[in-house]
Parts: structure tokens; C-alpha cells; sequence
């Protein structure tokens, strides 16, 4: 035992400690505290009672007692959790030159709580070389948070319905009523509303933490600095982002977190949290340093063997090297603190394309992260989602390494249907593979259509009303001279760029949305929709808000008030599919019930398709399947610029048709509640204007 003295609390004793786990584990003695790091020559323990001051105490670790191969380890007696802490190294000559600083303390990476980012668009910086950087320190946490008998709610992925949100811009906006805006409790506050949706979880952009600080480029309309309000730029891998806590004292940003997912697994609503293991905030060479780069740069990011030089497949100037077992290791120890402290119940997977290349950067056949991840026992039964592609070109939807757990982002069935909708000639044998979970995706090697995520908007890219209001992107308040953003958005303005008062233009994008919204919800695979489409939400032809922290992020819920006809259409149409047992299959493989096929495809004339020679107009027919569905279904798209007559086929059982959807129509005619369904009364053959959808049911 060593006695170091204090110049403020303490002093405290320090022992050898012990190597594992990494991070800071608290008993009711003192603290362990743990890190990895193969290339310090010597590493020191700066201990601080309070985040803006000083340290009370640096404590050197001992290289022959306090270290275990690369591990540096050090027990402090009499330390207690509340106290902040991080690490400095001692630098040689030759790791100064490569950017080491002594004097930079460097945030735990596996702290599971930060100080210094505690209030939104005002995080703590120190002075540095004449330069502002943002500073975060670790906390010692222990803590007996109790979850109420909390447990998963394990809804079956055929069963699921997602809504992506951004945290803060859910409630931010003044409209929201809500007592603490931007924030968990904010969204805690909204949790009827998204029951009535009836939505099954929420994927939340990024809430580990991040600075959205780090730009230097000023917003061309409101002379404001930009924010990085995605946050896709991780600090930490299991901190909290402590500015979407309305209490960010202590252990509060914890506290409250867990009770938003209390709450909503209360309300029935899964927690997928929108995770980034492909780079760091640190950036290329020329970036911050917050821990990885001085603790073993080597090990934690992918970079050129000969000159050191980073390899950039995320588009943010470095790539984490996810499949070297240190970092492997790493990502296991977040998932699992994520799903076992938090109760999250799945993780959509930014970029996760590049968890499948090697320590050089090469894509590997068999990723030993992504296999890890597939078979971990804890993470049994968790929703693995993954974003298919990376910022290198490698695209991978439909061959993601999978071990049948892996459900994909499913970018083919986004531009089919958008290309589709908008009109272009050929499309309905595309559609028709989406509308009945991408086959040619995900059958060939054992997947089932739950594997599929079906979007047609989320974060990236334009809203739903953009996308019928729009031909181009219109991003020049991001200050790169529209630059920035995909060019590649299948969009259609109806025939007026950007906001209209003609009446017809109106009526045909409303038409168009309800259209999307539809084949969204009649699809087989899992549904996701972008918040705020469910009222028309805009961002005025911007496709890329990622610096946009104001009017054209956050939602604004008088927009709710004033579109409630699509608000109802939105929940109407998700109590549709949850009630159709049909749109819900787990396997490719049709079959003939007692002489009835499972599915039948039809063309206007109600015959088997030609698919050669198809109009961009095509009916999906389910009859009703003894002991299995009550009801017949048919659902009939036209994207022609012109309507049709369609024959219908006969309804089983001596039961009549209904209509349940149609698009063309206004409201409340466009959706009818269960049990309300109008009669039909020409039960052979139907008009289906253009640009719309019908969907009937037999009573």
C-alpha cells in the first residue's frame, strides 16, 4: 500500500487494484479504477471533486505494481463514487510528435457518466494552445436505481411498428406543452400520444454523449454558429448525453433516462437507441482529443500500417477498428450495459457496414464483431438493426452478415417504392417484391421478411411532405453551398418546387403522402416511419438537418392540431395492420390452405399479371385463411397519371367487399374505423383513380 498526499480531500492510499473490468468500480472502501492501453509509457490518475476545477490529487500509476500486460490499474482507498476523474499520459518524444500531450486529461472510456456537457450548447471548455476544447471528466457512479420490476417487453419483430425521433427535437419547439422541453422527461410527457399512435417503439437519434459544439461554420441565415444536432459524433460509448436530462445533477441524466424507458415500457413502447460504432468525435490528425488517440491509436481506430495515416470509411476523418479484440471487447461491454442497466430493447446501427471490415480496413467474409454481437446470450432476444452501407461505397442490404439475428435498414425498398409512387414506367414487379418483404433480399440465404426495416423517410434525408414538395434539395442554411446531402432523393414536387397554394398541388401531395403511408403499413417486413410525418412535418426542402438545431428540426404540434385528419389516417392505418394477421408473416414460403392460395397477385383485369407488360397498377390479394384470418384482403396501388377500372376478385364465404383505404378520398372517407367500413356496391369491378391506393376488406 502506497500513501500519496492530497491537496485537498484525501489523503488517499492506493493498492495495486486489479485489472478488470476496465473502467471505475466502486465498493464501500474506495474505488478500482482500470484502463487499457498498450503505448503509455506511464499514465497518471487526476482526481477532481468538482468538474471546473483543479485536481485535488494526481496519483501515478506504478508500471510494475499498477500494471497487468496492457491493462493500468490502481485501487484507491477511501475514494467515493461522486468523485470525477481522468487520465493523463506521459509522453515520450516521439508519441509528442505524433500529437501526445501530458497535459490533456483524457475521459475513461468506459465511464458510465460524464462531467462537463451539462447544458445544451454550452458545454465546458478549457484553453489549450490558444484554441477552446471541449473537456469532459469521468464520474464514479453507484448506484440502486429501482426499476419497479421493469422487464423487457420482447414484441416479435413481425409485430413491430418503429417511429424515429430525434430526443431533443421531439419536444423542443414552444408548441410541444410540455414542462421540460428537449428533453427525457420531455418525452415522457408525450407518451400518450405516441400510444394513440400506436406505434410499438422508439428509435432515438444518438443520446451518448457528444459536443455539439464542435463546428466552426456560422448558419448563413441566422449569423448563428452551427450545432451539431444529430449528434452522430460520439464522445462515449456508454455516457449519457447529460444536456437531455432536465436534472443534471449527480446521477439525474441516469435516473431520468430510465425513467423515460420505465414509462414507455409502461405504455407498451419499445427503446432502440441509434448507436454509432463506425468513428469518434476525435476526428483525423488534426481533431480533438478526448481518449482513444492518445490511449492506443493503433488499436482503437483503423490506420495505414506504413505512415500511421487514418483510414476514413465513416465520411468523419477516422474509422473505429471494430473487429481488434480490445475494441471488440469494448462494443460487447456497451451493448450489454445498455440492455442489462438501461433496459434498452434494441440498437439501430450507424454505418454498421464498417463493423464487418477487418483491422485493415477490408471487408471481411465472416466479421468476428458482428457474429459476437449475433450470438451473445445476453443480447438474446435484443432487436439488431443495421444501417447496410458505410460512407466508402460498400453496400450491403440483402448480404449483411447476419446469423439470422441481423435485420436491415432496407434501402432498396425506400427507392423502389419512392420511384414507384412518383410514376416511373416498369416499377410494379419492384413493388410488388417490397410489398411482400424483399424475397430476392432475404430469402436466398435464410432470412425471414421481419428481417427487412421498410422506410420511405427517416432522419437522413427529406420528410415526407418534402418529398412531394420537392425535386431538389434545398440546403443552403447548412453553409456549404448545398453541397452537403444526397442528390439522389427519387422525389416528386407534384409539379411546384417547394410551397404551393394551389389547390390541386395540394390535394395530390396529400394524396401522394397517404399513398406512402399506406404501402408502408401494408408491407410485410417492419415498418419504420419518420416522426413528424404523421402531420406533414417540413424541413422546406432540406435533406440534410444535421446542423439545423431550431424551427426546421423541432417538431411543431400545432402542425398536429392543424393536419389531425392525418394524424388519424396514420393511427388508423397502424390499427389496420396490427388487426390483419396476413401482413404479419414470418416466411417466404406460400402455400394452399384447404385449396386457397396464401397470396394471389392481379393485374386490372383480375388475372394473374403479366409482369413484362405491366401499368404501374397492381393488386395484392389475401383471402381469408381458415384458422388463420376471418376477413379477405385486398389492397390495389395505381401510380398511373390515369385511373382505371379493376375487377375484383370474390370474397370467400359468401362475404361482401368493404372499403377501408382510399386515397383519393377526403377525410374521414380516406380510412375507416374498424367496424365502419363502407359497402361497396358494385362488388365486381371498382374505379381506382390515379395517384392513389385502395384497400378493402370482406364483411
Amino acid at each position: 500500500m502506497v500513501n500519496v498526499s492530497s491537496s485537498g480531500n484525501g489523503p488517499f492510499s492506493t493498492e495495486r487494484g486489479r485489472p478488470y473490468p476496465l473502467g471505475a468500480s466502486a465498493d464501500e472502501h474506495g474505488v478500482n479504477f482500470a484502463v487499457f492501453s498498450s503505448q503509455a509509457r506511464g499514465i497518471l490518475l487526476s482526481l477532481h471533486e468538482f468538474c471546473d476545477q483543479p485536481a485535488i490529487q494526481t496519483i501515478p500509476f506504478d508500471p510494475l505494481l499498477n500494471r497487468t500486460g496492457n491493462v493500468w490499474h490502481m485501487y484507491v482507498r477511501g475514494a467515493r463514487p461522486g468523485i470525477k476523474y481522468g487520465y493523463r499520459l506521459e509522453c515520450d518524444a516521439s508519441r509528442q510528435q505524433a500529437g501526445c500531450d501530458s497535459d490533456i486529461i483524457l475521459l475513461d472510456p468506459y465511464a458510465r457518466l460524464s462531467c462537463g456537457g451539462w447544458r445544451w450548447n454550452d458545454p465546458y471548455k478549457i484553453k489549450r494552445d490558444n484554441k477552446w476544447h471541449t473537456f469532459r471528466l469521468a464520474q464514479v457512479i453507484r448506484d440502486d436505481y429501482d426499476w419497479e420490476g421493469d422487464q423487457p417487453l420482447a414484441i416479435p419483430m413481425e409485430d413491430s411498428v418503429i417511429y424515429e425521433t430525434h430526443l431533443r427535437g421531439f419536444t423542443r419547439h414552444e408548441s410541444s406543452g410540455v414542462q421540460h422541453p428537449g428533453t427525457f422527461r420531455g418525452l415522457m410527457e408525450k407518451i400518450p400520444y405516441l400510444q394513440s399512435l400506436g406505434i410499438t417503439a422508439v428509435e432515438l437519434l444518438p443520446v451518448t454523449d457528444f459536443d455539439e459544439t464542435e463546428f466552426n461554420s456560422i448558419n448563413p441565415q441566422t449569423h448563428q454558429p452551427q450545432i451539431n444536432y444529430w449528434g452522430y459524433s460520439p464522445i462515449s460509448f456508454f455516457a449519457i448525453k447529460a444536456a437531455y436530462a432536465s436534472d443534471t445533477r449527480d446521477l439525474s441524466p441516469l435516473h431520468e433516462f430510465r425513467d423515460m424507458v420505465k414509462a414507455l415500457h409502461r405504455a407498451g413502447i419499445e427503446v432502440i437507441l441509434d448507436i454509432v460504432f463506425n468513428h469518434t468525435a476525435e476526428g483525423n490528425y488534426e481533431g480533438e482529443f478526448y481518449n482513444f488517440k492518445m490511449l492506443d491509436n493503433r488499436v482503437y481506430y483503423i490506420t495505414e500500417a506504413s505512415s500511421g495515416r487514418y483510414l476514413d470509411f465513416s465520411g468523419c476523418g477516422n474509422t473505429l477498428n471494430c473487429n481488434h479484440p480490445v475494441v471488440r471487447d469494448m462494443i460487447l461491454e456497451s451493448l450489454r450495459y445498455w440492455v442489462t442497466e438501461m433496459h434498452v430493447d434494441g440498437f439501430r446501427f450507424d454505418l454498421a457496414s464498417i463493423l464487418g471490415r477487418g483491422r485493415d480496413g477490408s471487408v471481411l467474409l465472416n466479421p468476428p464483431i458482428l457474429e459476437r454481437i449475433a450470438e451473445d446470450p445476453i443480447l438474446a432476444g435484443t432487436k439488431l438493426i443495421a444501417e447496410a452501407w458505410d460512407a466508402a461505397g460498400l453496400y450491403q442490404v440483402g448480404n449483411f452478415p447476419h446469423w439470422y439475428r441481423w435485420m436491415e435498414w432496407n434501402g432498396r425498398y425506400r427507392d423502389d417504392v419512392r420511384r414507384f409512387i412518383r410514376g416511373d414506367e416498369g416499377m410494379a414487379p419492384a413493388l410488388a417484391m417490397r410489398l411482400t418483404g424483399s424475397s430476392d433480399l432475404y430469402q436466398d440465404d435464410g432470412r425471414a421478411p421481419y428481417h427487412s426495416v421498410n422506410f420511405i423517410t427517416c432522419h437522413d434525408g427529406f420528410t415526407l411532405t418534402d418529398l412531394v414538395s420537392y425535386n431538389y434539395k434545398h440546403n443552403e442554411n447548412n453553409g456549404e453551398n448545398n453541397r452537403d446531402g444526397s442528390d439522389y432523393n427519387l422525389s416528386w414536387n407534384c409539379g411546384v418546387e417547394g410551397e404551393s397554394r394551389d389547390a390541386q398541388i395540394l390535394e395530390l401531395r396529400s394524396r401522394q403522402r397517404k399513398n406512402f403511408l399506406t404501402i408502408l403499413m401494408m408491407a410485410q417486413g417492419v415498418p419504420m416511419m419518420l416522426g413528424g410525418d404523421e402531420f406533414g412535418r417540413t424541413q422546406k426542402g432540406n435533406n440534410n438537418t444535421y446542423c439545423q438545431d431550431n424551427e426546421l428540426s423541432w417538431f411543431n404540434w400545432a402542425e398536429a392540431e392543424q393536419n389531425a385528419s392525418l394524424v388519424r389516417f396514420v393511427r388508423e392505418l397502424i390499427r389496420l395492420r396490427k388487426n390483419m394477421p396476413m401482413l404479419h408473416r414470418t416466411s417466404f414460403v406460400t402455400h394452399e390452405v384447404q385449396g386457397l392460395p396464401e397470396m394471389v397477385w392481379l393485374d386490372e383485369r383480375g388475372i394473374t399479371p403479366n409482369w413484362e407488360k405491366m401499368k404501374n397498377l397492381i393488386g395484392l390479394f389475401y383471402p381469408a385463411l381458415p384458422n388463420h384470418s376471418s376477413e379477405d384482403l385486398l389492397i390495389i396501388v395505381n401510380s398511373e397519371r390515369n385511373g382505371y377500372k379493376f375487377q375484383l376478385p370474390r370474397p370467400g364465404g359468401g362475404k361482401s367487399w368493404h372499403m377501408t383505404v382510399d386515397t383519393a378520398a377526403d377525410a374521414p372517407a380516406d380510412i375507416y374505423e374498424a367496424g365502419q367500413e363502407k359497402y361497396l356496391q358494385n362488388q365486381t369491378l371498382i374505379e381506382i383513380p390515379a395517384h392513389s391506393t385502395l384497400v378493402l376488406l370482406s364483411r
